[in-house]
């Protein structure tokens, strides 16, 4: 964490000329932009697409597919009364499982449901493919504002608006506070323990720091001091590494460091743009993560680079992707799934606030190779968040984001 004091005034100078742009560009965006021109109805267009092989780091070329007589193209026109029960590459049916503002489903440890919390009720609950909905607990939790799930799935950190934090485990039906000036948890691989970041009102006293899920034996790992909001609390799924934190190069490229449990000197990785996004890959192995830069017109995208042992900051690819990584699931270690804005303003990467009324599709990705496919063009108008993927690998659950419902796709 010396990095601070030594690179001090580049950085406060590049934070200064970042929100200069920002303020320049939202003025932009309100005063002087053009309008956008009316994308075309969900019955105007389906596409089918698919790309081979991973552009350089500049590449910007946009996903389009192959036509049987060599065209490209990514709009072929098809009746809404066609809509595909599986994702085949065009318009494919979605069904409702439920009516409820739902907040952070997960695959539920069998593999195959789903578990959520309901806001309207205040309860947890199960759901399976065809919509049935189970309690998981009769305990009532009120007002909740945020949950971090357990790998285990048996149990999870809830957050309250007033900064109450409970550890609550569903098999024992258990609670357990947790200090309110702990904040950004994320729990180990194997659930028995959390890191977070402990914030003092003092910056001299904040801290990333690692403890048991009840709140015993904390241990500080990094001071955090003023820089709290650049430290990821992200545990790898391979127990090696605890949190990433990114310091400014300049304004279109950051340096991640990767944070150890005892210490270590590992290796640092450069990333081109700023509003950085990880998400490991499910061996740990990889780190997934999207950024914005310059050279995309703001607009996120995203990349993939090796973050284990030596091979850390290795492999660095553009996935040639625009949208965040939080809008993607795993399906397998090298299989990612992806909900991808059909029409993504400049500037978005900024401002995602942009990007909410843009139609999300289903593209699947082959983060080892770099084939990409648009597999799944849903039948109404979704902006999606919280992508889960069925154990078996037939289903792909996601939330719409305008009344969080939850809502699935077939994908076999």
């Amino acid at each position: 964490m010396n990095f601070w004091y030594k690179y001090k005034k580049l950085i406060l100078i590049t934070a200064f000329l970042a929100v200069c742009l920002s303020i320049g560009y939202l003025l932009y965006l309100m005063f002087f932009k053009p309008a956008l021109p009316k994308p075309p109805t969900d019955e105007e267009k389906t596409s089918t697409s698919s790309m081979s092989g991973f552009p350089d780091s500049d590449s910007g070329a946009k996903i389009t597919g192959d036509t049987e007589d060599g065209t490209q193209t990514s709009d072929i026109s098809l009746p809404q009364s066609r809509a595909s029960e599986i994702a085949k590459g065009g318009l494919t049916k979605t069904s409702k499982l439920n009516n409820e503002n739902s907040l952070e489903p997960i695959i539920s440890s069998d593999g195959n449901k789903l578990q959520y919390y309901n806001k309207e009720d205040g309860h947890f609950y199960k759901i399976d493919k065809n919509g049935k909905a189970f309690l998981m607990s009769e305990k009532t939790f009120h007002n909740v504002e945020n949950i971090v799930w357990a790998d285990t799935k048996n149990k999870a950190i809830i957050e309250y608006p007033d900064g109450a934090n409970t550890l609550y485990n569903f098999d024992t039906n258990r609670q357990t506070s947790l200090p309110s000036h702990w904040k950004d948890f994320n729990f180990s691989p194997g659930s028995e323990k959390i890191v977070m970041k402990s914030i003092g009102l003092d910056p001299g006293n904040r801290w990333l720091a690692v403890a048991g899920d009840d709140g015993s034996n904390v241990r500080a790992l990094e001071p955090l001091g003023k820089k709290d909001d650049t430290v990821y609390p992200a545990w790898s799924p391979n127990n090696q590494i605890a949190a990433v934190f990114t310091e400014s190069r300049d304004f279109d490229r950051q340096e991640v460091y990767f944070i150890g449990l005892n210490k270590e000197n590992f290796k640092s990785a450069i990333v081109d743009g700023r509003g950085f996004q990880p998400k490991w890959s499910p061996k740990g192995d990889q780190l997934l993560y999207s950024v914005y830069s310059s050279k995309n017109n703001l607009k996120p995208s995203l990349w993939v680079v090796n973050a284990q042992g030596e091979s850390i900051g290795s492999g660095r690819k553009n996935l040639n992707i625009e949208t965040w990584a939080e809008k993607c699931a795993y399906g397998s270690d090298t299989e990612l799934y992806c909900a991808v804005p059909e029409n993504l303003p400049e500037g978005s990467g900024l401002f995602p606030e942009l990007a909410l009324g843009s139609k999300d599709n289903i593209y699947k990705i082959d983060t080892k190779t770099g084939v990409k496919k648009l597999i799944a063009i849903p039948d109404q108008n979704f902006s999606m968040s919280n992508l889960n993927i069925s154990e078996n690998g037939y289903y792909l659950y996601f939330t719409d984001n305008k009344n969080n419902n939850i809502h699935k796709i077939k994908l076999k």
